[in-house]
């Protein structure tokens, strides 16, 4: 079992660096813009103004669902980072400097726009085709920037899939009213 995990890893380790310097000698100036512009709907930032904005337009199970994910998703990534230490793929357009985690495993912007995606798709307000495009767009937009390898970022996918399924189960356990006195009470914290 052991040697077969280790031609596994292998298998993925080389198909991840061809995958970087395929992308990387593929780059054009105008994708270059496109995926640098998409990609920061990953981001910490955005998440926090998306939910901000579910929760300003009253789309409380959005707002409680995302909520709930993305905070998974933090601590998923942010562990996983902080134990595999993984460095950047070479040739990046961009770099993540000055940030409190950078490591490339796994991909925390494709984790958060899955998270988004998933919300969309279980909304009546929200647009599920545009949430899936986005989403795509910012998973392809990583890889294509350098910041991240390929399992880096379908890890990010599986991890943003995982913890809206927990975040589901997790708020269909708990009454309406218990989660509305968990968020209110972190709507007071300032």
């Amino acid at each position: 079992m052991e040697e077969l995990l280790s031609a596994l890893f292998e298998a993925l380790t080389t198909l991840d660096t061809q995958v970087a310097y395929g992308v990387a000698a593929a780059r054009t100036p105008l994708a270059t813009k496109l995926f640098t512009s998409v990609t920061g709907l990953g981001s910490a930032t955005a998440a926090l103004v998306l939910v901000g904005l579910f929760r300003a337009a009253g789309w409380t199970r959005a707002f409680r669902r995302a909520g709930v994910a993305l905070a998974v998703c933090g601590v998923a990534v942010g562990t996983l980072m902080l134990t595999v230490q993984r460095p950047f793929p070479p040739q990046p357009v961009c770099t993540t400097a000055g940030e409190s985690v950078a490591t490339s495993f796994p991909s925390g912007h494709a984790a958060s726009a899955t998270v988004f995606a998933l919300v969309a798709h279980r909304s009546e307000a929200l647009p599920t085709a545009v949430g899936a495009v986005l989403a795509a767009a910012v998973a392809v937009s990583r890889v294509y920037l350098g910041t991240h390898y390929l399992t880096d970022t379908v890890a990010g996918v599986v991890i943003g899939v995982l913890a809206f399924l927990l975040a589901g189960r997790v708020l269909a356990r708990y009454s309406d009213q218990a989660a509305a006195d968990v968020w209110g009470a972190l709507s007071r914290v300032r």
